[in-house]
């Protein structure tokens, strides 16, 4: 049976290698010697990773969530995006969130309503419409405090002012509906246990207390004019709504349906026994979650997760086969729960090697992260024995590109290079024994500068290439076009696992037909 490592190389969108190199292109630009070659020789196809080939809105970009799920499904995975923006159309979103028994609890309690989330038009972690949805739905004269996380990651480094400009609209149609804090996702959205940063986004959407505070939430371009950026905007209280904080008597609307960057804060705010910083204040009487952010939570879940079944990993595991799972952890949770179908627990004979991330405040300050310890583990794993099946994560691309220093993503982006080329030595050296198929989940890297030669920090839309890895076999033909979700029925097929019938993607290895069979593939 041949054993297969499937390689993510995070953010690391197609690129044609064009002479001269694009600009703003960090893949072209840097030196990566050992991908040119494997990008020359290799069979290889590109893979959609956006829009309704990944379960998203058409247009919308992919993001490490959504490719790793469709990476790991073998299917489309329609996405939480979808399924708020479908309950916003067909009139149920104030049925899944519960609105009418909410209601009736603010009024019996006097308290306020506060939706808390990203202020974005991103979709990677939430959107602006769905804010102005749940608006829609509540009575005008409700109270209600929108507590603005500003972004800049997904979107334009300074498009959060249009955003609170556009909720600063909403709230003068409404006799009580106030911004009452502004925090940038830098400390909102942590997820890398940096508590500190958590701390300071409670203390301002929570206790009402900030060492910036506004009179007026439109303030970002004095901020803009200082070099902050909306990513890291410190968190600040506006007006009396901010200073109120969050109180016993309250409800809490948290407005990310992507829960990776959610987890901490929601942790600080609903967990007893919580004790990573101390907590002033009361704990809100109701909070409901978009989506299901952690199962230990004591939330509503406003959108329940849907059963992934016979994922890869799962597969793998029915066939007693052991796997190892690989990431520094910026990505863990992606080769982990997300690959996994959104299953929290390892599967039977599944491994997992956790590299901790870099302590610094930003990626393009140490563009190699951990890449190397990552690369060091996956090497035990093909030479141990123990495993047919290795998934790895290098962040790099991702993380670094999001900085929008093009210097610090080519070092990131020759660092993957490198621990690449030996990734691929030991695959040569096994004599057979493994393969490696080499892909991405989305663009990012590749497009660091806008058309207009601005800074772009976003993901793409771009696709991303799929190449194998054989040089024991001779050379495959694959498909001429795919999507991420064909690439576990492609890894099954060619360990020789039979794909279940819930894996609806295809297998991209064309295979010749043998006698008799015609064109089957």
């Amino acid at each position: 049976m041949k054993k297969i490592i499937l390689i993510i190389l995070d953010g690391w969108g197609h690129s044609d290698f064009g002479d001269p190199p694009h600009p703003g292109n960090a893949i072209e630009l840097a030196s990566v010697p050992r991908f040119r070659r494997l990008y020359a020789e290799g069979p290889r196809v590109r893979l959609a990773c956006s829009g309704g080939d990944v379960g998203l809105p058409d247009g919308q970009m992919g993001n490490s969530e959504v490719g790793h799920l469709n990476l790991g499904a073998g299917r489309i995975v329609y996405q939480d995006i979808a399924r708020v923006d479908r309950a916003v159309a067909d009139g149920t979103l104030a049925e899944s969130l519960g609105l009418s028994a909410i209601l009736e609890r603010l009024d019996a309690s006097g308290g306020t309503l506060h939706l808390v989330g990203l202020l974005s038009d991103g979709g990677v972690h939430s959107h602006v419409r769905h804010f102005e949805a749940v608006l829609d739905a509540l009575p005008r004269e409700l109270p209600v405090h929108v507590h603005c996380i500003t972004d800049g990651r997904d979107t334009s480094p300074t498009g959060g002012a249009g955003f609170v400009e556009r909720m600063h609209t909403l709230c003068d149609a409404r006799a009580a509906t106030r911004i009452a804090t502004v925090t940038g996702r830098y400390f909102a959205m942590d997820r890398d246990r940096r508590w500190e940063r958590t701390r300071a986004a409670y203390a301002c959407i929570v206790e009402g207390r900030s060492d910036a505070a506004e009179a007026d939430a439109r303030f970002l371009e004095t901020r803009y004019a200082a070099g902050v950026t909306d990513e890291f905007v410190p968190p600040t209280v506006i007006g009396e709504a901010g200073a109120r904080g969050i109180r016993g008597g309250d409800a809490v609307l948290l407005m990310n349906f992507r829960a990776d960057r959610m987890r901490q804060f929601t942790e600080a705010l609903v967990m007893p026994g919580f004790d990573a910083f101390p907590r002033e204040g009361e704990a809100p009487g109701d909070v409901v979650s978009l989506t299901r952010y952690d199962p230990a939570f004591p939330v509503r879940v406003a959108f329940p997760p849907k059963d992934i079944p016979d994922c890869l990993s799962e597969v793998v595991a029915e066939a007693e086969l052991g796997q190892l799972k690989v990431a520094e952890t910026e990505k863990y949770a992606h080769v982990t729960y997300f690959f996994n179908g959104g299953n929290e627990e390892p599967f039977p004979g599944e491994d997992r090697a956790l590299i901790p991330s870099p302590k610094v405040a930003t990626y393009d300050l140490q563009p190699e992260m951990s890449a190397a310890g990552v690369c060091d583990a996956v090497l035990r794993g093909l030479r141990g024995g123990e495993h047919h099946f290795i998934l790895v994560n290098f962040a790099n691309p991702d993380m670094v590109g999001h900085t929008g220093s093009i210097p610090a993503a080519v070092e990131a982006v020759e660092t993957v290079d490198e621990c690449l080329g030996r990734i691929l030595d030991e695959v040569d050296a096994s004599g057979g024994e493994w393969a490696a198929l080499v892909t991405a989940d989305h663009g990012n890297a590749e497009k660091m500068l806008d058309a207009e030669g601005n800074v772009h920090t976003a993901h793409t839309t771009e696709p991303v290439d799929l190449i194998v890895f054989d040089p024991a076999s001779p050379p495959r033909r694959l498909a001429e076009s795919g999507r991420l979700a064909d690439v576990a029925p492609t890894v099954l097929g060619l360990m020789g696992i039979a794909r279940p019938p819930a894996m609806t993607g295809d297998d991209l290895v064309r295979r010749e037909p043998g006698p008799g069979e015609g064109g089957k593939r």
